[in-house]
Order: C-alpha cells, then structure tokens, then sequence
C-alpha cells in the first residue's frame, strides 16, 4: 500500500499547496519552545493524509522522567546557549 498514492492526481497548484501546508506544520512544531518541546504531538501527525488512532505507549513515571531528564541534558549539550524559559507550565 503506498501512503502517498494520493499525491498522483494532485496537479502543480495542489502540490505547491500541500508543500506550504506541510512545510507550515513543520516550522510550528520547530518553533515550538519553553513547555511546549515536551507534548505529544497530534497536529503534527494530522498533517498527513492517513488517519489512524497512534499506538502510543506511556512509560512508568520514573522511567518517563528520567527520559525528560535526558532530554533536556541534551539539549543543554546541542543548545548550550540557548535562553531559558523560566516559567510553569500553564503560566
């Protein structure tokens, strides 16, 4: 089955449509920051054209933030200069 098999009827216009659609999500969820880089991400997957329920599987808390902590050791190494977001979640 090829996912992408709807993009064959899409004429020159449709494509540069769906390129900027695309290319208009990916530049939201780039520009995500602050509290924001940590959240499950079902406007980024509704992007694509297939609609399927994602088969997410949480891990037990102390796994899961160990993992956040792992995340933000890394982006510490990768961003070292990064400027902090100082702020709670929902402030």
């Amino acid at each position: 089955m090829d996912l992408d098999d709807d993009l064959h009827g899409l004429g020159r216009d449709e494509l540069l449509a769906e390129v900027r659609r695309l290319r208009a999500g990916i530049r939201a969820h780039r520009d995500s920051t602050g509290h924001d880089l940590c959240w499950h991400q079902p406007q980024l997957w509704g992007l694509l054209p297939e609609r399927v329920e994602p088969d997410v599987a949480v891990p037990p808390w102390p796994r899961f933030l160990r993992g956040c902590v792992l995340y933000r050791e890394s982006l510490e190494s990768q961003l070292p200069n990064a400027p902090v977001h100082d702020r709670e979640y929902g402030a």
